[in-house]
């Protein structure tokens, strides 16, 4: 049976757990990721480090064994964008097509306040998912990519 946890401001995520979260985003999230203190700061801003204003962190668990993790974050410009941005969502590559995305999905859904955004690949085979679970794809997204960071 698939153990799901939620963590933010008010439920704080263990170090060693924390841990453990970024080391299997890192691996799961593939050519789709991002570096590891990438996922850490998203992390942090989830739980309401560094006087952020949270979000989610969620995780999925079978045999207490880490399969599933998802990282939303408040935007606080609900007015004008949504609410929530869905920054990382992963499942093990030997537990996919089993419902664990699913649950991760229908778990952060179920516990954001106001609308969710999120990014997605054109190939990315988890785009499907999102569409049962009712995004729609309603901008076109375009990106300066600035040299000088």
């Amino acid at each position: 049976m698939i153990e799901i946890k939620e963590f933010n401001k008010n439920n704080q995520l263990p170090t060693s757990e924390k841990k453990q979260i970024i080391s299997f985003l890192f691996k799961s999230l593939e050519q789709y990721g991002d570096p590891e203190s990438s996922i850490e700061k998203a992390i942090n801003y989830a739980l309401g480090e560094h006087g952020s204003i949270g979000g989610h962190v969620i995780t999925a668990s079978l045999d207490n064994e880490l399969c599933g993790a998802v990282v939303i974050n408040k935007t606080g410009m609900d007015e004008y964008i949504p609410a929530n941005i869905l920054v990382y969502i992963a499942t093990e590559k030997a537990q996919r097509g089993k419902g664990i995305g699913k649950a991760l999905m229908q778990k952060a859904i179920d516990v954001t306040v106001g609308d969710i955004a999120l990014h997605v690949e054109p190939d990315n085979p988890a785009k499907k998912l999102y569409e049962k679970l009712g995004f729609t794809n309603k901008y076109l997204e375009m990106r300066l990519i600035k040299e000088d960071k």
